[in-house]
């Protein structure tokens, strides 16, 4: 039973995605945002980290995630979404925001991006 939402803002990583191999090459910034739907009530009550997820691990994860290179922003979306769900069983829903700053789409622009939410057993 989810009744937390966690979160972690504003993460950015200089990365090597996208389809043209200029981006794959030279790399661009990204920045990520992360929702992770989960029972916290536990932790709450118990003031215990072993309680609740920890979002430091998470980061980690994510930025070893954001480190292997890949043409779609969705592909690296997906793949740290079933990660989180993967390792983490008291998480049952995620959201990701993750957006590229300053594509290369001949003017300027600030980001283009990707939200996607997965929920467990989804």
């Amino acid at each position: 039973m989810k009744n937390s939402c966690l979160s972690i803002e504003g993460m950015t990583f200089y990365a090597h995605h996208g389809c043209f191999t200029e981006e794959r090459a030279i790399g661009t910034w990204f920045t990520i945002d992360i929702y992770l739907y989960t029972d916290t009530r536990e932790a709450q009550r118990t003031d215990n980290l072993e309680a609740t997820v920890n979002y430091a691990e998470v980061y980690a994860k994510i930025k070893e995630e954001m480190n292997i290179p890949s043409k779609l922003m969705e592909h690296v979306a997906g793949r740290i979404t079933d990660r989180i769900l993967d390792e983490y069983p008291r998480v049952e829903e995620v959201r990701i925001r993750l957006k590229k700053l300053n594509p290369p789409l001949g003017e300027k622009i600030l980001s283009a991006g990707v939200e996607l939410t997965r929920t467990r057993n989804q």
